[in-house]
């Protein structure tokens, strides 16, 4: 067995790229975080893509790419696979759809390591059915993904474990010099039909119908990009509405606003959400996967069903307006994030969980 008998653990994290994302930025803050006497931890990235390669440098933890390609080349699984062959370490947590995927194949055929392996969504993608059994543990990041990966795929529960995403509250804090005069909604996520940015846009449309002056900042890109643009043209209100092709630091838009919304039809536990609470913000969102665990409806935020663009609007509205409510939910919403989900009991949590399955192999 090639599992050390004592720390540090030799630990390498996956990742297919370094583009903004939730997945992403857990990982940053394993790098920056773990406890170094138990883990000398890397990160592999399996294709091009650098918007958090500063964050995940400035951790000191090697960051090293196995392809620089736009796509998952077949190029760099064969890097993957002869890496893990050649290093053989003592943990391999895979993050992400391909690491996931080709991460636990390799290393039931290359090494001896712990495995551990990332759940973040509800949705299929990674053949779980299969692969949960090359896995000493699956994290998911919300309770609802691992009520959804225990029945659809009929994995050993045993086997998984929950670790909400962490915030960190001394970096993400509110600002109200910053906020902008006019009535101002924030969105942050990929531009990507999990996020269902078209009804944002047509419960926008609505909005205005309600609030006059209000106004849209949308922040991210993917590959419904060009697509946006021609909705947000169309819809005559251009001008209300910025579109902001991504940002490697969202506080100043995160600050501009007065409520923080997102309108997935599919989550885990979106990051986005509690450093949106963090910065002071109540939020809209829609109820799905996750979502529900952060947001307690009418303390700080509203939950409203998906593709309701009417209630999306509504809901906006009733925040928008009502300056007493919103400021309370955005006060309780900062609270909440510093009290439940300290990037420090992320990181501690995942710590114990991989120590718990380094020694259960062992045994």
């Amino acid at each position: 067995m090639t599992v050390k008998v004592n720390p540090p653990y030799r630990t390498v994290i996956t990742l297919q790229d370094l583009e903004f994302g939730g997945t992403q930025r857990y990982a940053v803050h394993l790098l920056k975080h773990l406890n170094r006497d138990l883990f000398n931890v890397e990160l592999w990235v399996l294709r091009g893509g650098e918007d958090m390669l500063p964050m995940a440098q400035s951790s000191g933890a090697p960051v090293k790419y196995l392809s620089r390609n736009s796509w998952v080349s077949p190029r760099a699984l064969w890097n993957f696979f002869w890496k893990l062959k050649g290093q053989k370490p003592d943990v391999l947590y895979t993050m992400t759809a391909v690491p996931n995927i080709w991460g636990r194949i390799f290393a039931a055929a290359t090494t001896d390591s712990t495995v551990i392996a990332s759940w973040r969504r509800t949705q299929e993608q990674q053949f779980e059915s299969l692969l949960w059994r090359l896995t000493d543990r699956l994290i998911c990041n919300a309770n609802a993904s691992k009520a959804h990966v225990v029945k659809r795929h009929d994995v050993d529960p045993k086997r998984v474990a929950v670790v909400p995403n962490g915030v960190d509250a001394s970096y993400f804090t509110p600002d109200s010099s910053c906020r902008d005069p006019k009535p101002t909604v924030v969105f942050i996520g990929r531009l990507v039909r999990q996020k269902d940015p078209f009804t944002l846009i047509e419960a926008f449309r609505l909005l205005r119908k309600l609030v006059a002056d209000a106004r849209l900042i949308m922040i991210g890109h993917g590959y419904l990009d060009a697509k946006i643009q021609q909705k947000v043209a169309a819809s005559g209100l251009a001008e209300h509405i910025e579109v902001v092709p991504g940002a490697k630091d969202v506080r100043p838009f995160l600050r501009r606003g007065w409520l923080f919304t997102l309108t997935s039809i599919s989550e885990g536990f979106p990051n986005v959400i509690i450093e949106a609470m963090s910065c002071g913000l109540p939020i809209v969102a829609t109820s799905v996967g996750g979502v529900p665990e952060i947001i307690e409806h009418g303390v700080n935020g509203l939950l409203v069903q998906p593709r309701s663009p009417e209630l999306l609007a509504q809901s906006m509205a009733q925040l928008l307006l009502d300056d007493e409510t919103r400021n309370l939910m955005g006060r309780r919403a900062r609270e909440i994030a510093i009290e439940r989900f300290p990037v420090e009991h992320m990181v501690r949590m995942t710590e114990e969980i991989i120590l718990a399955a380094i020694s259960e192999k062992r045994s």
